[in-house]
């Protein structure tokens, strides 16, 4: 029994070591990735592929994705632009020599020629993933949208790298074309109501003309009536016969009387003309109008698409900018709480590599429809990239929010899902700050940012707040 006792006093010592250096190491890896992150930030600005290289690598630290065999080939790539760029503060006068292609340095069927190849056939299936949702979002001739979906089956099936090199070339010319039918189509637009308007313009001229019309047969019937009403007058003060008298005013009378006949005659013409013509107008009013309101709902359609992410069906991230600066405004003015989430499901990454990426993209629909359902109606859920959400809360606390949030993420966590037959538990993390005196929006969503990376470090599937500083 003693033996025993030392046996478990001893196991229990080594596990308490083991924990001891985990905490150990996981805080030095938080120390060396904030470093790493600081002097990646620090080391920018010195050529756009370095950057390019620099973002990929916070981008990794941000989402927890450190592949250990892709940040050799980043490492790779990193030495490769510091040594360009130290030959070229070496010598200004020359200028910085291309980067060297991994086709023209390596043999056929060595290993990085396959991981080069492999890295090449990535990009074209994406590139057919790209294609497949701008041919959702736009329209092409019949001609170019066929073409595109033959492209669209290459890209994604072919493994041919010169034929997805010429398809990827196609695509340019495909992207150009969406652009050139859609301004055809505005120029059309503008064309139909350049003829509109010219219609407008000749009505408003027939009415000025009519106008015109009926004032000079106005001013005539004036003319002719005074006539024979002066002569009349003559009559009667150089008359002395009374029959003669009689039948000299009877005969300026009638002559009076057909004038009027005359003018009432054409008047009833001319309102007859201008009758047809005021229906006429009206029908072409009523189609222009009926035509404006056909062009603002097709604009409400499509600005409702480019302000949807396809997959998930909620607002994207240049919707989640409009109403961020919207409700940020609204806070500035009037000081009501603001607060806002950040939420990322957890080891997303895992389930695209143990079930595929139909496996991810369902989890992110499912979860999208519950942070849909489950939020209130004043609150904005987003998709802000990847497997990360965002959310507003106005007239909320911090507090408040938090609630709401863990709420929905014990909810999240009992969602039954299955893949391959097996059931998979999906965990968010969530950080959460509110606006303080002086913010301005991008720094509370870095500091809900920070607290979303505080909570993943303390293992997941859990909230954390980071408050503004007290003034």
């Amino acid at each position: 029994m003693a033996s025993d006792q030392s046996w478990k006093e001893k196991y229990l010592r080594e596990l308490d070591k083991a924990d001891a250096r985990e905490k150990q190491w996981q805080a030095e890896r938080n120390t060396l990735e904030r470093m790493l992150v600081r002097t990646s930030l620090a080391s920018e600005g010195q050529t756009p592929e370095l950057d390019r290289l620099l973002a990929r690598i916070r981008k990794d630290l941000r989402k927890n994705k450190v592949n250990v065999e892709t940040w050799r080939e980043l490492q790779e790539q990193i030495d490769r632009e510091i040594t360009l760029l130290d030959e070229r503060s070496g010598n200004p006068a020359s200028p910085v020599p291309p980067a060297i292609s991994p086709s023209s340095t390596t043999a056929p069927g060595d290993p990085t020629d396959l991981q080069d190849r492999t890295n090449r056939l990535r990009i074209a299936r994406r590139v057919g993933q790209l294609l497949g949702q701008m041919l959702t979002q736009v329209s092409l001739d019949p001609a170019a949208e066929a073409q595109a979906r033959l492209l669209q089956k290459s890209l994604l099936s072919s493994d041919n790298w010169d034929e997805l090199r010429e398809g990827l070339n196609q695509v340019a010319e495909l992207v150009i074309e969406a652009v050139t039918r859609s301004k055809r189509e505005f120029e059309t637009f503008l064309k139909r109501l350049d003829e509109r308007l010219e219609l407008l313009r000749q009505h408003f001229a027939v009415q000025t003309e009519a106008q015109h019309g009926r004032q000079d047969a106005t001013d005539c019937l004036d003319r002719e009536i005074r006539a024979e009403l002066d002569k009349v007058s003559d009559r009667l003060r150089s008359s002395d016969d009374l029959q003669d008298l009689k039948a000299s005013v009877s005969d300026h009378l009638e002559s009076v009387l057909g004038v009027l006949d005359r003018f009432r005659s054409q008047e009833s013409e001319r309102e007859k003309v201008l009758a047809e013509q005021l229906g006429a107008m009206q029908e072409k009013v009523a189609a222009m109008e009926a035509h404006s309101e056909q062009m603002q709902e097709q604009v409400r359609k499509e600005r409702l698409r480019a302000m949807t992410d396809l997959l998930t069906q909620l607002p994207n991230r240049e919707a989640w900018q409009e109403r961020l600066s919207f409700e940020f405004n609204r806070w500035q003015r009037y000081q009501h709480p603001l607060t806002i989430a950040v939420l990322d499901i957890d080891h997303f990454k895992r389930v695209n590599d143990s079930y595929g990426h139909k496996a991810g993209d369902r989890v992110l629909q499912l979860v999208a429809r519950e942070l849909q359902q489950r939020l209130r109606n004043t609150d904005f859920i987003a998709r802000y990239g990847g497997e990360e959400f965002v959310a507003l809360f106005p007239e909320t606390t911090a507090g408040e929010a938090r609630q709401v949030l863990d709420s929905l993420r014990e909810y999240v966590g009992k969602l039954p899902f299955h893949f391959s037959g097996e059931p998979v538990r999906i965990t968010v993390s969530v950080g959460v700050s509110s606006f303080g005196a002086g913010d301005s929006a991008d720094q509370v969503f870095d500091r809900a940012d920070r607290a979303l990376y505080q909570a993943k470090d303390a293992g997941r599937d859990q909230i954390k707040v980071d408050e503004p500083a007290v003034q």
